[in-house]
């Protein structure tokens, strides 16, 4: 079943369709014929979030499972079926979703969709001890190369610790800690696969250069006769109260380049006006090089030599406001943070310029219009819009939302949220490198190691 849905004001002229198969999958459609390309994304209704205590990661870790192989799809085959084809692939997991997707040469889009369906409905087939301890060898090294070995790694795990109390389902980071990855078994990776990786908890959008009654004929041949799975369990309570209530604060001696002060704010949930309104808050305050902390901190003060605010949406828990600013020369962080916070004490009180307004929106326009405006963009905003609120076509009319907020709300969140008794802050101090006393016949074993 399906329906075609006509160009809502403030679309752009975008239209999608949304179908649902008779196992529970999500199908949504939208032609561009500009280029002759089209791209496959499949969202699944799991992220960190959904994991329980000493099994974090395993969501992550099942994102690499899932390009060892499948029933009619040996080990590295996805990869080099796509790649030969001439597409592009990758997958990535996040607080609140698992997703995967490809970019193919449109007449190549029934392989990307086979596929998808292959290791939806085989994969238990492959899944073996074998591929279990590659892949949790390779999400330890990520974690040991993002994470734990290059400077401020852990800021985010840090931060998102502090501004999540113990127990939260947001808590913890969807990278997950060391010794619960050597903790997960074969068995709690199958059963995990079961529980999340059916039909009816995902959303397949394909965007681009489509025929859409061919395209959805495939979909229904290839993941038709998948079976549902009705174990999920409900997710973990994500409401929190607005404010945190105090300022939570961690100091972090490490080596690193800098003094570095970096915060996260308690902000709107994804989804609502209050969120939009955020975002521009943070734009105007910390989004680029025009914006007001740059300008102060970088440009006028000269204390620090970056500072930048962003926000991370989030649906099923507060939203992150993220402050990073590295500090300049030998500057402590408590002038930092006297200028950080008169700056946006001022802008409490103030609210916005006309002239801020009308850069910031016209900055989360162009991001906005930059994601709809590839096929691989669109198909993933689509994907987020089905899953995290329940309308793929909410994406299409995402800028005009931006657009419509006023000044004073802008000047009413950054007021009610951008103060310090909400705010969990991360101080970062630099230490000597700690001296080593390796011998020749010690550094020849480490690099043999390496190999």
């Amino acid at each position: 079943m399906g329906h075609t849905a006509t160009a809502e004001a403030g679309s752009g002229g975008l239209t999608a369709t949304e179908h649902r198969l008779a196992n529970g999958l999500r199908v949504v459609l939208s032609e561009d014929h500009l280029t002759p390309v089209a791209a496959v994304c499949l969202w699944y209704d799991v992220g960190s979030r959904h994991e329980v205590k000493e099994r974090t990661g395993l969501a992550h870790l099942f994102e690499h499972l899932m390009f060892q192989g499948s029933a009619q799809v040996k080990g590295n085959g996805h990869f080099e079926l796509v790649q030969g084809a001439g597409g592009s692939l990758n997958g990535t997991t996040s607080f609140e979703r698992t997703n995967y997707f490809e970019t193919m040469p449109a007449h190549q889009l029934e392989l990307a969709l086979w596929l998808e369906a292959d290791r939806m409905g085989s994969l238990l087939a492959a899944l073996d001890e074998e591929s279990m301890e590659n892949q949790r060898d390779v999400v330890k090294n990520e974690r040991r190369q993002r994470y734990d070995n290059v400077p401020y790694g852990t800021a985010f795990e840090r931060l998102t610790a502090l501004a999540y109390p113990e127990g939260h389902p947001y808590h913890h980071t969807p990278i997950g800690s060391m010794a619960d990855l050597d903790a997960a078994t074969l068995e709690d990776a199958r059963a995990f696969f079961r529980t999340y990786y059916a039909p009816n908890n995902a959303v397949l959008s394909v965007v681009g250069d489509i025929d859409p009654e061919r395209t959805l004929a495939w979909i229904e041949k290839y993941f038709g006769s998948i079976p549902a799975h009705d174990g999920k369990p409900t997710p973990r309570e994500g409401t929190l109260p607005d404010i945190i209530g105090e300022q939570l604060r961690e100091v972090v001696e490490e080596e690193v380049p800098a003094r570095a002060l970096m915060a996260a704010y308690r902000l709107p949930h994804d989804g609502t006006r209050a969120c939009d309104a955020a975002d521009l808050a943070l734009t105007v305050l910390g989004g680029g090089e025009s914006s007001r902390l740059y300008n102060r901190l970088v440009r006028r003060d000269r204390t620090a030599v970056a500072a930048g605010f962003g926000l991370l949406r989030l649906a099923g828990a507060p939203s992150l406001g993220w402050l990073d600013v590295k500090t300049s020369g030998d500057v402590e962080v408590p002038v930092i943070e006297a200028a950080i916070d008169e700056e946006l004490a001022r802008f409490a009180a103030e609210g916005p310029t006309a002239e801020e307004m009308e850069r910031a929106q016209a900055q989360l326009e162009r991001e906005w219009l930059d994601r709809l405006g590839t096929v691989a963009g669109r198909a993933d905003e689509l994907c987020r819009y089905a899953v995290l609120f329940g309308d793929p076509q909410l994406a299409l009319t995402a800028v005009q939302r931006v657009l419509d907020v006023t000044a004073e709300e802008v000047q009413e969140v950054a007021k009610a949220r951008l103060r310090p008794d909400n705010r969990a802050v991360l101080v970062y101090e630099p230490v000597a490198p700690a001296e080593t006393d390796t011998d020749d016949t010690e550094a020849d074993e480490t690099e043999e190691a390496a190999q």
